[in-house]
């Protein structure tokens, strides 16, 4: 059985909004300055760490690893509690969802985000029901884009490696898929801080209902729900 393995933020879910806006309470919390959206956008896909790394230098402030604890412990919590207060799926991918799991794929999630906060959020949106298995960024001792993650999600949900598919948006997705020997179609509307065609993925979509044409294509089987 072959399995469709999906990254989270800027493949699945629009979650910008609610990222920058927890990075912001935890940058003026501290005494800081808020930062524009546009100026952090794409670091979103990077983790939380990464933000508030990037939140301190736009601020000018000189830090090091013991001065992020404090704030990433902050950002996890005031993240946790307001986790789906603009965060949706992107267009079409319910559907999508739908589709595949009728056709017989087994489907996945592979994100760099805790699992902590994942479990909630694809509770929150009702996508978890979809999914056969969830890996976090801390489900194993690494995370993307190594390959452990990756066959991690394929074997706990049931699947193989042969056959099986890795979706993103990033440069870490395209990375992850070819450490784990799969192919990978990339979406083009994530977030990266480079035009995601430049990373040479096997394929790019610009909408889910692209997916389904993208996922034939790079099929080496046809699954079924009886595999």
């Amino acid at each position: 059985m072959s399995v469709l393995v999906f990254d989270l933020d800027g493949t699945l879910v629009s979650s910008m909004e609610d990222l920058v806006a927890t990075l912001n309470v935890v940058m003026t919390t501290a005494g800081h300055s808020a930062i524009p959206q546009e100026d952090i956008a794409h670091m979103v896909g990077m983790g939380a760490k990464v933000l508030i790394q990037r939140g301190l230098d736009y601020n000018a402030i000189p830090w090091t690893e013991d001065d992020i604890a404090p704030l990433f412990s902050h950002f996890l919590d005031h993240y946790a509690a307001n986790i789906a207060v603009r965060t949706r799926p992107f267009e079409g991918v319910v559907a999508a969802l739908e589709t595949f799991r009728n056709e017989g794929w087994k489907l996945a999630v592979c994100t760099n985000k805790a699992e902590r906060l994942t479990l909630p959020l694809l509770k929150e949106l009702d996508l978890g029901k979809y999914f056969d298995a969830v890996v976090g960024g801390d489900t194993f001792a690494v995370s993307k884009p190594h390959a452990e993650p990756v066959h991690g999600a394929i074997e706990r949900a049931g699947g193989q490696v042969a056959g099986s598919i890795m979706i993103g948006d990033s440069g870490t997705d395209i990375s992850a898929a070819r450490n784990a020997g799969i192919p990978v179609i990339a979406v083009d509307f994530g977030y990266t801080p480079v035009p995601v065609r430049d990373l040479a993925p096997d394929r790019v979509i610009s909408h889910f209902n692209e997916l389904a044409a993208a996922v034939a294509e790079l099929s080496t089987q046809r699954p079924d729900a009886t595999d």
